[in-house]
């Protein structure tokens, strides 16, 4: 009878235990904040820093087990194009690993993954219904420390962008272009509204003066045009080298008007396609394409905006998201108390 009568004591003594004790809800799992912009230049090394550290924290190897500084750390490699963080962030989103779940920014992070070539983040987006909705989350977008889209005003449709040619003129040209291919940029650019030295600085990026350069996804040529661009304009012999050049200028104009002369979006355009840029609302969050970027930007000093021809096709519609969303950026980081 006594172990009863300590059972029948102890019980009410339990159930207030129990009804006391704190559960912890789904929605009540922690969301990580944003983290800060990086101060100075990051090379990939530092990107794979980042996942490594993140992943020893989502999963206590040779660290305490952090899931929140883990999301944060994946969260700072994705902005900088790394598919596996970017992966690894949407599944602890997916899964509510620790931190709150959001299904629609974890589609973002398996498309962004996806797109550069992840086939696992695929058959989850599958699963998830497709294409995400929205616009990318912060996780996605440029980092603060990069020159931002479209941060310099705009010049009015069909007035004269702030950026006269004669800053493009004194730019330097490759030191390793080919006398020949120098001389026929330099004749050829100004019948499409280009600087020779922009010209350049791409064709030294995308094939390094290769006429016979061929990639994996079957771009080719000295422009490394893409078979249905080259169709696009024209070009009837993608492997002749005057034909690639002339069709890689022609949808370098077109780039320069659909996002009205910022080189930066022009340049993210010719590397990942204009739609890729639209969607992200700037430099679409890929590893190749953010270093393309900078590599030619580099290479042309900085120069943001160059001159464009607006009667070559209307402007991209995402321009005006793109300019509020920086203003209120801006806004931001002049009121950080706000």
């Amino acid at each position: 009878m006594r172990p009863l009568l300590l059972a029948l004591l102890c019980a009410p003594l339990i159930a207030l235990a129990q009804s006391a004790a704190p559960t912890l809800t789904l929605e009540q799992l922690p969301r990580p904040t944003m983290p800060p912009g990086e101060r100075g230049p990051v090379v990939p090394a530092q990107v794979e820093r980042w996942r490594q550290e993140a992943k020893a924290l989502e999963y206590g190897d040779g660290l305490p087990r952090n899931e929140v500084a883990a999301a944060k750390l994946y969260c700072r490699a994705a902005r900088y194009g790394d598919a596996e963080a970017q992966y690894s962030l949407g599944w602890m989103l997916t899964n509510a690993r620790g931190i709150q779940r959001n299904d629609a920014e974890a589609a973002h992070m398996f498309a962004a993954a996806a797109e550069q070539g992840m086939q696992q983040a695929q058959n989850i987006l599958d699963r998830l219904g497709g294409t995400p909705l929205g616009d990318p989350p912060p996780c996605l977008r440029p980092p603060e420390m990069d020159p931002e889209p479209v941060a310099t005003p705009l010049p009015a449709r069909g007035a004269r962008p702030p950026s006269p040619v004669s800053l493009w003129a004194t730019l330097p040209l490759p030191a390793n272009a080919p006398p020949a291919l120098v001389n026929y940029v330099k004749l050829m650019a100004p019948e499409y509204q280009l600087s020779p030295a922009l010209v350049l600085a791409l064709m030294a990026a995308e094939s390094n003066f290769d006429p016979g350069a061929e990639s994996p996804k079957k771009a080719m040529g000295l422009m490394q045009l893409m078979p249905d661009t080259a169709t696009r304009f024209r070009v009837t012999r993608i492997t002749d080298p005057a034909q690639n050049i002339r069709g890689g200028m022609a949808y370098l104009r077109w780039l320069l008007a659909y996002f009205e002369g910022d080189v930066m979006l022009a340049l993210a355009g010719y590397n990942a396609g204009e739609g890729a840029v639209d969607r992200y609302l700037g430099v679409p969050p890929y590893a190749e394409t953010r270093l393309y970027v900078r590599k030619i930007m580099a290479a042309v000093g900085g120069q943001r905006m160059h001159p464009f021809d607006a009667s070559v096709t209307p402007a991209s519609p995402m321009l005006t998201r793109v300019k509020a969303r920086m203003q209120a950026i801006q806004g931001g980081l002049a009121n950080p108390q706000r």
